[in-house]
């Protein structure tokens, strides 16, 4: 199988998927959950029919809370979106919903102050800027003896790419989700998106080592030696990939509610990793050596 050959496609396709991730995110951005933004949630479960969210609101006006969101959630339940309520407040909220309502069932409530919010924020955007600067210093180091033809720092920086590769559609589609279904990102969506960039880098490791392995083994046309190490990876890569994704689709499909869109982030990113350690890390490597070949075809001319 050519892959190296297609690689045209093979970046057309990740280029128009990069690119409308980057305008969701530009254009609708994340829906922040209280985790960043800050706020009350809370999540109840009717025992009896459960009412529209207009007349709920209406029912609750009494204790001017303002600014409430109220969201079905399933068949039975409703969550609350409020800003940040104090113990007392929260326990007047919830008596009056079963005052009006009868049986109620409090399956969750979170509050956070705006401060810890930012805080939480801006420490998942830094462990995501020094996870990138990580994996390109340790490939480096990993791939240092192989300077031939490509340099060791290359191997890094396409690692990194193709983890930034794998971690923007993720947040283009919950950027897309969240205008359309509102979809919220907290903590465990970082958490999800630091995992996708594991198995994105523990993907592309495999593939660019049988490469490394195969330079020192091995002599001929350097595209051909990148093409038969990707042939002998990808069954490996394909295997892995379908049965980390069957054990996330059960729990995305049976794992209820507080995992879904846990599950669905590692589906999404895992999948598109699975694609780019094969159709893109490697052929990289193959554009940049030739780009590199013409350049030094031109300097040899002058």
């Amino acid at each position: 199988m050519n892959i190296i050959k297609y690689r045209s496609l093979w970046y057309l396709i990740s280029v128009v998927l990069i690119g409308a991730s980057i305008v969701f995110v530009a254009v609708f951005g994340l829906k922040e959950g209280i985790d960043f933004a800050g706020g009350s949630l809370l999540v109840v479960r009717y025992g009896g029919q459960r009412p529209t969210p207009v007349v709920v609101e209406n029912d609750m006006a009494s204790l001017n809370l303002g600014g409430i969101v109220i969201q079905p959630v399933g068949e039975t339940d409703m969550s609350f979106r409020l800003k940040d309520m104090d113990e007392e407040t929260h326990q007047k909220f919830l008596q009056q919903l079963k005052d009006k309502y009868g049986s109620i069932t409090e399956l969750r409530f979170d509050s956070i102050g705006p401060v810890i919010g930012q805080e939480l924020r801006s420490k998942s955007i830094f462990a995501l800027v020094i996870v990138f600067i990580a994996i390109m210093i340790y490939i480096a180091y990993a791939f240092r003896k192989v300077a031939v033809p490509i340099a060791s720092w290359k191997y890094g920086f396409i690692t990194a790419l193709t983890a930034f590769h794998d971690v923007i559609v993720p947040i283009g589609l919950f950027a897309l989700l969240g205008k359309l279904h509102g979809l919220e990102v907290g903590t465990s969506f970082v958490a999800a998106i630091l995992t996708v960039m594991g198995f994105s880098i523990h993907d592309t490791i495999v593939v660019l080592d049988r490469v490394r392995e195969n330079l020192q083994r091995t002599s001929g046309v350097f595209e051909t030696i990148v093409n038969t190490s990707l042939n002998q990876t990808i069954v490996r890569s394909i295997n892995t990939t379908v049965a980390t994704l069957l054990a996330l689709i059960a729990v995305y499909l049976f794992g209820g509610a507080s995992v879904r869109d846990f599950s669905l982030a590692l589906i999404v990113g895992i999948t598109v990793g699975a694609y780019s350690s094969i159709f893109i890390a490697a052929p990289l490597l193959v554009t940049w050596y030739k780009i590199d070949s013409k350049r030094k075809a031109i300097k040899s001319a002058r």
